[in-house]
């Protein structure tokens, strides 16, 4: 069962707001790091690059979707956002990039 963001925490995903992305690490420890976010089709979207931290953790715990196709155009539309930069700078030589789509399942809000 997915639930939706509330209207008025949508401008959230318009704005320079940073999420913070939880995963667990092997031991079950959580890991969670800054990350900048998106929200298309009830989705929230999140990028990240094949090998990282965050891709391991994933790929052993799968409760999230992921998609490779179209990350490498996302990451330069978030480097627009984020950065007012047309191409993500921060690429590496032969990085692949992953592209996480998370249905929300709960949302809790303050106020």
């Amino acid at each position: 069962m997915s639930a939706a963001i509330p209207d008025n925490y949508l401008d959230l995903f318009q704005k320079k707001a940073f999420g913070s992305f939880t995963t667990l690490s092997a031991d079950g420890s959580p890991h969670t790091t800054p990350v900048w976010v998106d929200y298309q089709n009830g989705d929230i979207w999140v990028n990240s690059a094949v090998g990282r931290r965050k891709d391991r953790d994933v790929k052993r715990d799968p409760r999230v979707a992921i998609a490779e196709k179209g990350a490498t155009e996302h990451i330069d539309k978030m480097a627009k956002k984020y950065l007012g930069q047309d191409k993500y700078p921060y690429a590496q030589p032969g990085e692949k990039r992953v592209l996480y789509k998370i249905k929300p399942e709960h949302v809790h809000t303050m106020g």
